[in-house]
């Protein structure tokens, strides 16, 4: 920011550089343009006018940028700025704090990805916004963590997949990390922003039962019916012979007596002379 104030006096312009850009006067740099001229009698004539040059930092103008919306929707909030190497986090704290978080914290993701876009503008290097409400970003991490470990369990016993409600990719790490405490299943996230939401799986998923004729169920792969007892097993007759040999290869029936081999063939015949 470069602009040019006018004052009676120069103090008087520099304050008023401070005041317009919000911040004290050591982080100005100021240039006397031109300073007032004593006239008849000391009496000064014209103003004296200060060149204020102003280079906000990112985590700074993404705090006028907040404090801008805020403002235009007539919510008053302090806010205090910790700034890191990479980024900074920005504490928003006043008595209506709970419209500028929001329904699961929509409100307070929009406005800190819009500072984000802002303050990163033009530069070449990511500078993280990170916007926190009386320690809402913690509450609302431990509330994913637990949801997350609660929902894999329950999969791994069922084995049917879950889908989850559309997460920012801020919560989507946290239910990633969170299932990889719990063995057996596995995460990933499906869909497009911002509607992109975390599947969870079971690595092993049960093989569904089997029915049978009888109406009784048996799992694929196991052996055994109710309480590890084996399924009564029906003995069954296969008869692998062919049309052919049924009908040409009936076994010989048992001789009747008056077909024994040592029965005469013929009557006894007598001839007269």
């Amino acid at each position: 920011m470069n602009k040019i104030f006018a004052a009676k006096t120069v103090e008087e312009a520099k304050k008023a550089a401070c005041d317009e850009f919000g911040v004290s006067e050591d982080k100005i740099t100021f240039e006397v343009v031109e300073e007032p001229k004593r006239g008849l009698f000391g009496k000064l004539k014209g103003e004296a006018k200060v060149r204020a040059v102003y280079e906000p930092s990112r985590a700074q103008i993404a705090v006028d940028y907040i404090s801008g919306i805020l403002s235009a929707m007539g919510i008053n909030v302090e806010m205090e700025v910790s700034e890191k190497e990479d980024g900074a986090v920005i504490e928003l704290k006043g008595d209506e704090i709970g419209s500028v978080i929001g329904r699961r914290g929509d409100t307070l993701d929009s406005l800190q990805y819009l500072a984000s876009m802002v303050c990163n503008k033009d530069e070449k290097d990511y500078y993280r916004i990170t916007l926190d409400s009386c320690g809402y970003r913690e509450k609302r991490k431990e509330t994913l963590e637990e949801l997350a470990v609660k929902i894999a369990k329950t999969v791994l016993r069922t084995g049917r997949d879950s889908v989850l409600e559309p997460m920012n990719p801020y919560e989507r790490r946290i239910i990633h990390s969170a299932v990889a405490s719990v063995e057996g299943v596995v995460s990933h996230s499906t869909g497009e922003e911002p509607y992109r939401k975390v599947i969870i799986s079971a690595v092993n998923k049960p093989q569904r039962p089997k029915r049978h004729n009888d109406g009784s169920k048996k799992f694929q792969g196991q052996k055994g019916g109710k309480k590890g007892k084996p399924f009564p097993q029906k003995k069954r007759n296969v008869d692998f012979k062919t049309s052919f040999e049924k009908e040409y290869k009936k076994p010989v029936p048992k001789p009747k007596p008056e077909d024994s081999i040592k029965s005469e063939l013929y009557g006894k015949i007598e001839f007269d002379d």
